[in-house]
């Protein structure tokens, strides 16, 4: 049987025909700034972090790999991160080697999430966050901050029709 990798908890608030409501819990994120969301930049972002939790880090520690791989743009950056495993504490992870590595705790959210499968260009992540924002302003969710690509399956091994990726983004909660 195949390990199965993990995924950050959730719960589903509410469900819709074309995407759903999610309630994350707080997890510590490996990041790294790239040039941009797409292509060479987010492979080079992938192996920075791959390079951490694969033992580039001061205690030379293998991390076990966790889905999904989460991009997006803030503020005039580039942004690509791996969610740690859930066993792990911001305090009990090994420093980086890599400086351009950061560990970041990252606060539970509600989001908004639609799914979708195939290849990830910029162009297909942009028609789908439009989707994913005219579908959250007709249900009457207040947007908050970027849409968060979320990629879950091996893009060289899974083939393009089977890949599970999910855009996010975060809701105004009262």
């Amino acid at each position: 049987m195949a390990n199965r990798i993990e995924e950050p908890s959730f719960d589903v608030i509410k469900s819709y025909d074309d995407f759903e409501v999610r309630r994350y819990v707080d997890t510590v994120q490996a990041r790294v700034q790239t040039s941009s969301r797409g292509g060479g930049a987010a492979s080079g972002g992938f192996r920075r972090v791959a390079g951490y939790i694969f033992g580039g880090n001061a205690q030379q520690t293998s991390i076990a790999m966790t889905a999904p791989v989460s991009m997006w743009e803030e503020d005039g950056s580039s942004w690509l991160a791996f969610t740690m495993p859930s066993a792990y504490s911001l305090e009990s992870l090994p420093p980086p080697n890599d400086e351009g590595v950061r560990l970041v705790p990252h606060a539970g959210s509600t989001v908004a999430v639609m799914r979708f499968s195939g290849r990830n260009t910029p162009g297909k992540g942009d028609r789908v966050e439009q989707k994913l924002r005219a579908a959250m302003e007709r249900e009457g969710y207040q947007p908050v901050g970027p849409g968060v690509l979320a990629l879950y399956d091996n893009p060289w091994t899974t083939l393009p029709f089977l890949r599970r990726n999910e855009l996010h983004i975060e809701i105004v909660t009262s």
